[in-house]
């Protein structure tokens, strides 16, 4: 059932006569507002303005503003709408006219506007009440059309009496909704903008605790803090007197998003290799509301990207909308994410109006690059032109905070429906960041706009959609291969490897959910370690679980090691648990366009016949902004479960894998910035301490595999 719009309704209904005895005073027909304006005399004053002198019944004349004077109050009140004392007197000044007269015309053209505005919201609420009246119509006629269900005989209205009262109470909830939202908002939209305070641009520093871990001064682990405090925890939802400004904020944020999206130069710059740069200047110019200047201390990161992609707008607001989804969708981009409180559920039953407040942590696959959080609000609208837009921006000026490190300015996606089932998105990504605690290695990528911009948002969202095309296939590709013998089976599979994805990137970058600490004289290239214990996690085996993950700069072209590290032939170069025996791919799921985008399931087969041959899932994956190499040991009972459609939850995986990012720089010598990430299940019992011992194992294991790989793809790019 489809209802206006929450935002662009008012509480009153059909009715276009003004309320208030100013509107009654002030309002004048449009034809004759350019040529003759009311003035003191035509007015009835009061207060303050009332000439004492004046008869009650005097007849009113009229004064005849000249072109000029209109022009000029016109460009005025494009500016500032509600002009003071002092404004009022200079402009009067200038264009010879009393100061009560600049008033009035400038409260006459108020009232004209707002006139003009409930005009056209009715005409959208009366075509929005015939819709409704149409649906009811169709409603008692299928109740007068009902048959028994029992019998085949016409129905009594008793038997309809539930359905009916449902639809009523829907409608009636429906009504308070948008009568709520739209009366706050009505109070506050249009006004001047509230100031908030500038974030600050420092955060406290904070001690470490290894967790699990007896490590002391004596044992030369030195700790280091890769991100600010993590307001994905300590985040309240908002109070009551927030709401009308989280309102405002956001109707503001998605008229300005649709301009962003819409408008080219002199807003945005493109320069000769294609990218879209935002003039900062003529950003201020053309916004002038919003969440107020740039603090002290942060950057501006703004990017715009459009691709087509094959999945239909419903399903992307709905991904967009529901806090899971996204977060699985966008899991190299969105570490954490939290729904702090709904607002608006939206109405007609989908999400056009949906309104929740939310906070999510945003990362780079690599230790090196601190994690970026917001608390923000999520505005879903859908527009008259048939096009949906999803806007957030940020209210951590609301919630003052010393760890704050950055903000969102309204960013989002525009969504248009495309033939087949296919959408077109435009995708607006626009920050402020104090991005200060970046590795040198990473700041390229992350000024190029490639590490956290609209790019990679678009590219994963593409990606992501091919893998969840290729989920939804009911039978089996000529692409795949092996020992899969059922589209049940091959479900289950990429179901497995979607969760292995997931904890992979959860666990491989620096999130405020857990403490990085870098092994002092090591000698290897900056390797960071933190544990954790697994307990009553089916989804992983239960111990205390260490991870170790290094970054670093390779000069060979990320397509190039991402060919070496996922094929399963040159796998003994670089892996040391296959123990340099032959790999062979068993199956093979083909999720993607490129030839790189598949799951595969591995057997070692083990050079010492002492040693039981091991399996290993996989998945690789690739786009123009990254590419992942994540596999896992698997347990062989397990996968046969697995393989024949069994339910892939219960199997325990501890993913390992790679990260393969561009280095920022561009051009035809570009080089790779690779990420190494293992976990590894040091002890079976959670309780236990954790030993020096397996911490030097684990140094040793990424140490000689980031020197096999080195040398492995220096010796390539020689060829």
């Amino acid at each position: 059932m489809f209802q206006p719009n929450m935002f662009e309704s008012h509480h009153h209904l059909l009715d276009m006569s003004p309320k208030s005895p100013e509107d009654e005073l002030d309002l004048i027909r449009d034809d004759e507002f350019e040529s003759k304006s009311m003035t003191d005399i035509m007015e009835n004053p009061s207060g303050d303005d009332q000439d004492p002198n004046q008869r009650p019944n005097k007849k009113k004349r009229y004064h005849r503003h000249t072109q000029l004077q209109i022009q000029e109050m016109e460009s005025f009140f494009k500016e500032c709408p509600h002009p003071d004392d002092k404004q009022r007197k200079e402009l009067g000044k200038k264009l010879g006219l009393e100061p009560l007269q600049v008033k009035f015309w400038f409260q006459n053209k108020r009232t004209q506007m707002k006139a003009q505005h409930e005009r056209h919201e009715n005409s959208q609420l009366r075509a929005e009440n015939e819709k409704l009246h149409a649906e009811n119509i169709r409603y008692k006629e299928a109740l007068g059309n009902a048959t028994c269900p029992n019998c085949g005989g016409p129905a009594a209205i008793g038997e309809m009496s539930f359905d009916e009262q449902q639809l009523r109470i829907e409608n009636a909830r429906l009504r308070e909704e948008i009568d709520r939202i739209s009366g706050i908002a009505a109070k506050y939209v249009g006004k001047p903008m509230l100031t908030y305070p500038n974030l600050p641009t420092t955060g406290p520093t904070r001690s470490l605790d290894l967790g699990v871990s007896n490590f002391g001064p004596q044992t030369g682990l030195v700790g280091e803090m890769y991100s600010a405090g993590d307001l994905v925890r300590s985040v309240s939802g908002p109070t009551d007197a927030d709401k009308p400004i989280i309102i405002e904020l956001a109707v503001a944020a998605m008229e300005e998003l649709i301009r962003m999206a819409q408008t080219g130069e002199p807003l945005w710059i493109t320069s000769p290799d294609n990218n879209e740069t935002l003039c900062e200047e003529e950003y201020v110019r053309t916004f002038p509301r919003g969440i107020g200047p740039k603090p002290l201390g942060l950057t501006s990161e703004a990017s715009r990207e459009s691709a087509v992609i094959i999945m239909n707008h419903i399903n992307l607001v709905e991904i967009l909308m529901d806090v899971n989804q996204w977060t699985s969708v966008f899991a190299g981009l969105v570490s954490r994410a939290l729904t702090l409180e709904v607002l608006s559920t939206g109405v007609a039953g989908n999400y056009n109006g949906a309104l929740q407040v939310m906070t999510a942590e945003f990362q780079v696959p690599s230790p090196l690059v601190p994690t970026r959080e917001n608390y923000f609000v999520r505005y879903c609208k859908h527009h008259t032109d048939g096009t949906w837009a999803v806007v957030d921006v940020s209210l951590d000026t609301l919630r003052p905070s010393s760890v704050s490190r950055g903000r969102r300015r309204p960013s989002g996606c525009l969504i248009q429906e495309l033939p087949n089932g296919y959408s077109k998105v435009t995708w607006i990504e626009h920050v402020e960041v104090d991005d200060r605690s970046v590795h040198n290695i990473y700041r390229p990528l992350v000024n190029s706009g490639l590490a956290f911009g609209a790019k990679r948002w678009v590219a994963t969202l593409n990606r992501q959609c091919e893998r969840l095309a290729s989920a939804m296939a009911n039978n089996i590709p000529t692409g795949d291969v092996g020992v899969i013998m059922s589209p049940e089976g091959r479900k289950s599979m990429l179901k497995l490897a979607e969760r292995m994805v997931m904890s992979f990137c959860a666990g491989v970058g620096a999130s405020t959910a857990h403490t990085w600490t870098t092994l002092s004289g090591s000698g290897a290239d900056d390797v960071r370690v933190m544990t954790r214990k697994s307990i009553d996690d089916p989804g992983r085996p239960p111990g205390i679980v260490l991870s170790a993950a290094t970054s670093f700069w390779l000069p060979v072209p990320p397509k190039r090691v991402f060919d070496f590290l996922r094929d399963e032939n040159s796998r003994s170069e670089w892996d040391i648990l296959s123990n340099g025996g032959l790999v062979q791919e068993m199956a093979h799921i083909a999720n993607g366009r490129d030839p790189g985008n598949c799951v595969s399931l591995l057997r070692v087969n083990s050079g010492n016949s002492s040693q039981s041959n091991m399996l290993i899932l996989q998945e690789s994956s690739t786009d123009s902004t990254g590419s992942y190499v994540i596999y896992a040991p698997v347990d062989i009972v397990a996968m046969n479960v697995v393989l024949s459609g069994g339910d892939p939850d219960y199997v325990a995986l501890l993913p390992s894998g790679f990260a393969i990012l561009p280095d920022g720089g561009g051009g035809i010598n570009s080089g790779s910035l690779l990420t190494v990430a293992f976990q590894i299940l040091v002890d079976s019992v959670p309780t236990a301490k954790l030993s020096l011992g397996s911490v030097a194992t684990v140094n040793s294991l990424i140490k000689c595999t980031v020197e096999r790989i080195k040398t492995a793809v220096a010796c390539e790019s020689a060829r």
